[in-house]
């Protein structure tokens, strides 16, 4: 009879590529249906451990996301109905869902209709501290254990377990609002979510041992850029993390220690990446409504773009970096630049 009712090859690994992917949708979505942060994150893990029961045996399903959401959304009735509060916020729920209960469906709320992104906005609300922004959207939107984002801040796991129930109970207790900004809003509310965003790229640049955050960061970025197309420091975000994750494989030693732009092994970095980026950064320039990100996306372009060190257009750099500095007049930035200005002025009196 052959092999035609065979179930499709289960592969475990297969199986924690789709929670840290589509976790964050579905705890996102619950959230609307419930609005409540905990009853959304314990049903979306209760679901992945249904998945890991089920799929071996059944094989993934056509659509896995959908599964875990609908399973999901499915175990939590299934508690709340169990509970006296539980019960309470299911007639809560079904007063307002106005007869909609599909967590996949979009609610007209906000320029953007995506669950992930009013997420990411709650996670990164001004009222919270800025680690526990950090914290929040690791856990809730990049699908890692408390262990993982634990382990990303140098902090025992209890600790951090602790940390992210005050920022759920601070955000439960401040009633701070599952939703978009308003239009007029967003530019300001926009600065502290790709802050975040570089933030935990810049743990996993900064540790060996959480590698995996730069892609997660990355990760994210691709997100908002997708939900977010006319936000030119977006994709300006994106394009300074592929240029600068491109190099990640020149930046250290066997043993660990920092190798300088200059002596790194250009043939190391990832053209594939660079090429992305580039293409990013030139669509920001057209737009001609630079940013910091877009500016530093671009200062890393042209770092890219020259074969050795030598040949690097530092006249080009360091009119970026005067229009970075106009922008953004940190210490950090400054020191780039007089920097710069002082090694050309030594190649100068070189010539």
């Amino acid at each position: 009879m052959g092999d035609i009712d065979a179930a499709p090859k289960f592969d475990e690994a297969e199986v924690g590529r789709i929670f840290r992917e589509e976790s964050g949708r579905s705890v996102a979505a619950l959230i609307r249906v419930f609005g409540d942060i905990d009853v959304a994150e314990d049903a979306v893990q209760e679901a992945f451990a249904v998945a890991l029961r089920k799929w071996p045996s059944d094989g993934l399903p056509p659509n896995p996301g959908g599964w875990i959401t609908t399973t999901a959304r499915n175990r939590a009735i299934d508690r709340l109905r169990r509970e006296a509060r539980g019960r309470e916020l299911l007639g809560e729920v079904a007063l307002f869902s106005h007869g909609n209960d599909d967590p996949g469906a979009p609610e007209d709320v906000g320029p953007v209709q995506d669950d992930r992104l009013r997420l990411i906005f709650t996670c990164c609300h001004p009222a919270l501290a800025t680690e526990a922004q950090v914290a929040l959207t690791l856990r809730l939107l990049g699908g890692l254990s408390t262990k993982e984002v634990a382990r990303s801040f140098l902090v025992a796991e209890p600790a951090m377990a602790q940390r992210l129930a005050r920022a759920k109970r601070k955000i439960k207790a401040a009633r701070i609002p599952y939703r978009l900004p308003e239009g007029h809003e967003l530019p300001d509310r926009l600065r502290p979510v790709l802050a975040v965003v570089y933030l935990v790229f810049n743990a996993g640049l900064n540790s060996p041992t959480e590698p995996g955050l730069c892609s997660e960061a990355i990760r994210l970025a691709r997100i908002l850029a997708t939900l977010m197309p006319d936000e030119p420091e977006v994709a300006g975000l994106l394009a300074l993390l592929l240029l600068t994750d491109s190099r990640r494989a020149s930046r250290t030693q066997p043993d660990g220690s920092l190798v300088l732009l200059g002596e790194q092994d250009r043939t190391q970095w990832d053209r594939a990446m660079i090429e992305e980026g580039q293409t990013i950064v030139r669509r920001c320039l057209r737009r001609n409504q630079p940013g910091a990100y877009q500016l530093q996306a671009a200062i890393n372009a042209v770092h890219a773009d020259a074969p050795t060190i030598e040949q690097t257009d530092w006249s080009q750099i360091i009119a970026l970096y005067d229009q970075l500095l106009a922008i953004a007049p940190t210490p950090v930035v400054a020191l780039n630049r007089a920097i710069l200005l002082r090694a050309r002025a030594a190649r100068r009196r070189a010539v």
